[in-house]
């Protein structure tokens, strides 16, 4: 039975998608370009992103979530990459983790997982995971959206479009004669 694990990963998957669709926006040169104040860019938010699910879903329900393959540090430094360097490492991270959520079951929930040499259940790691992933997805979100300005493509409601929205929740399409 997957019904509570089905609806973690669809989340996972939806913070995804926002980060997959700021990043399209971006241009290549804005990929390394810091944050307001020196802060991470997102290639660096990539890298910590990634390294971060790949060590903490490799081997999930068998090992401690911080391997000593992970060099941590490292993800914080300045780096210029590719875009397609770029996609390559932020797919390689969602990969790992997404193919490891996949074989969960409702019944591993109260299991226990290690990180750091400190036990938590599989549930509660879960939600901390899924908040690390949304703070640094939202984050990508930010700085695309600032270096994209006026030509931004809104992700979720516009604007101005809520009251139609509420009306329309879903997106459909009206059926004629509606």
């Amino acid at each position: 039975m997957r019904e509570i694990i089905s609806t973690i990963e669809g989340e996972f998957r939806r913070y995804k998608k926002l980060g997959d669709e700021a990043i399209r926006q971006v241009r290549d040169e804005e990929l390394a370009q810091e944050g307001p104040g020196g802060g991470n860019s997102i290639a660096v938010l990539v890298w910590h992103l990634s390294g971060n699910l790949k060590s903490r879903f490799t081997d999930f329900l068998t090992s401690d979530g911080e391997k000593p393959w992970r060099k941590r540090d490292e993800e914080f430094i300045f780096r210029s990459v590719t875009r397609e360097e770029l996609i390559a490492k932020w797919e390689e991270g969602w990969a790992v983790m997404f193919n490891e959520i996949r074989l969960l079951t409702d019944a591993d929930l109260n299991r226990s997982v290690i990180i750091r040499s400190e036990s938590f259940s599989v549930v509660e790691t879960l939600h901390r995971l899924m908040a690390h992933a949304a703070y640094h997805t939202g984050q990508i979100v930010y700085l695309a959206k600032a270096f994209r300005a006026g030509n931004w493509e809104c992700l979720s409601i516009p604007l101005g479009m809520s009251e139609e929205f509420g009306r329309n929740p879903k997106g459909r399409q009206k059926a004629p004669g509606s």
